[in-house]
């Protein structure tokens, strides 16, 4: 790629448009080759064009900008993609990324940052403003969660929810039939499972995953 990086401006309102090319454009390092109003008008452009990097709205009229982005990554498979927007959405941002998108970054970002965002992922990297890095985080420890949670056994589980409830093991021994000693082999088996450090982390942590019915 050329030091200087040839961007695709994608939005539909006129006025957001032209002020981000007429600022992009200032920059010494960044060449505005084209500009888009819809999804559509994206991928033609995409592939006609084959900018180093499109700027892509989702929030548009005739096709959005994720329902484009699977087409554009075809048509223009170089070029990266940032996603400029005022969605906040998870479910946008776990679609864009999915769909290809390099980065996602909101509105209301200052230009220096949406300016620093081109350049990074122009480089290879990845940019995610931080409200949705968050967001990120939180879907990752909770697939983390559910994951370890399916390596817990039936009975592994049923402790956990007991236990979640207040249950003593005494308490939970006779509830479910056992020896209070094949009880404790259970939690114990639990915790390393799920890397607790003791029965009140238990406690928390089946509270935390909504397991308990108290």
């Amino acid at each position: 790629m050329s030091e200087t990086t040839r961007v695709l401006v994608v939005d539909d309102h006129a006025i957001v448009r032209s002020g981000l090319s007429s600022i992009l454009a200032g920059e010494s390092a960044i060449k505005i080759v084209g500009e888009a109003t819809d999804g559509k008008e994206a991928i033609a452009k995409a592939s006609a064009l084959q900018p180093d990097v499109i700027l892509l709205d989702i929030l548009m009229p005739r096709c959005t900008g994720l329902e484009a982005l699977p087409l554009i990554r075809e048509k223009a498979p170089e070029a990266k993609v940032l996603m400029l927007t005022v969605s906040n959405e998870e479910k946008d941002l776990f679609t864009a990324l999915k769909y290809g998108a390099q980065g996602y970054v909101l509105k209301g970002a200052g230009i220096a940052e949406v300016v620093n965002a081109i350049k990074r992922i122009a480089a290879g990297e990845v940019i995610l403003s931080p409200q949705m890095a968050g967001s990120l985080v939180s879907e990752f420890r909770q697939r983390q969660n559910s994951k370890e949670e399916m390596d817990l056994s039936p009975r592994e589980l049923e402790v956990l929810k007991l236990v979640g409830e207040g249950l003593t093991n005494a308490e939970i021994a006779e509830k479910l039939f056992l020896g209070e000693s094949t009880v404790r082999t259970y939690l114990s088996r639990l915790l390393d499972k799920l890397h607790l450090r003791n029965r009140a982390a238990a406690v928390a942590y089946a509270t935390r995953r909504g397991m308990t019915s108290a």
